[in-house]
């Protein structure tokens, strides 16, 4: 008889222990519920999305569009993922998980993943100072988990790479792997990091940045010379022709020489305009 009554306990213990996440199988951070009821940590459920179609990992019950997440957490009573998403029957068990998703609620609002010394705070949320746990390289932001969910609910922002926190967005990141720009492939002609080196680069023409841009630089100064001294070769050749019309003796010969010497001097004149545009983008 004590046997039996142990085995309930420990049975009852069991599944009276804090639910967890199906995905990642811990402790939920964040939870969300899904039309269907299911539950899940919101960046689980938001990245399974942004890999497969918008369904439910446990039921695969599919969603037309991705559906809104239901973050009311002292609200929702969902039961938490078992095998086949049925329902607890136990009362006793249902106000236990009650009682337990409210206090993750109230736990979630009155210490919203506070920042650290040395981590990145979310860019826009001064006053809270959540500390951020996805950066976006096309928003060029970092996110707490509660703003991430339209990157994970929304198709076309669902589409925007989010890689773990980058301090410096403004820096040059790759837009696939989400690391910093080392080298500069001569190949492609293109900016690669680390991974690109070792994948779609791999065998190529890469050289560091710094030499890279020395060599442009070097390239760019030449090519700044040999304009410039274009531009005074075509200066000095139409001050020539003006100098020959002037010396040309004759009223027929000098009306001719002048109406070619015009037609010449315009020529160089608008050469000269764009070999100065040129020098001044090159500058």
């Amino acid at each position: 008889m004590s046997f039996h009554s142990g085995t309930e306990q420990e049975v009852f213990m069991e599944m009276s222990a804090p639910p967890r996440c199906c995905i990642c199988l811990d402790h939920f951070t964040s939870p969300v519920s899904i039309p269907c009821g299911h539950r899940f940590c919101l960046s689980c459920i938001g990245e399974y999305w942004r890999q497969c179609d918008s369904k439910c990992p446990l039921c695969m019950t599919r969603f037309p569009v991705r559906p809104q997440l239901n973050t009311e957490q002292t609200v929702h009573t969902g039961a938490p993922c078992d095998n086949n998403g049925s329902d607890p029957k136990s009362g006793e068990l249902q106000q236990l998980q009650t009682e337990q998703t409210q206090h993750t609620g109230a736990r979630w609002q009155e210490n919203p993943d506070p920042l650290r010394a040395g981590e990145v705070p979310r860019n826009d949320c001064p006053e809270k100072r959540r500390r951020a746990s996805k950066s976006c390289l096309v928003c060029l932001k970092s996110y707490c988990e509660p703003h991430l969910e339209p990157h994970y609910r929304d198709t076309i922002l669902g589409r925007h790479p989010l890689v773990t926190v980058w301090k410096n967005l403004e820096d040059p990141v790759c837009r696939l792997h989400g690391r910093q720009l080392e080298k500069f492939c001569r190949s492609d002609q293109t900016l690669v990091c680390a991974t690109c080196t070792q994948t779609d680069h791999r065998g190529h023409r890469l050289v560091t940045i710094t030499k890279e841009a020395i060599k442009r630089k070097n390239k760019l100064k030449k090519s700044l010379i040999k304009v410039q001294q274009m531009i005074q070769e075509k200066t000095k050749k139409a001050e020539d022709i003006q100098l020959s019309v002037a010396i040309v003796e004759g009223a027929e010969k000098k009306t001719a020489a002048e109406k070619q010497a015009e037609g010449l001097i315009k020529n160089l004149e608008q050469e000269i305009v764009e070999l100065k545009t040129r020098s001044s983008e090159l500058e």
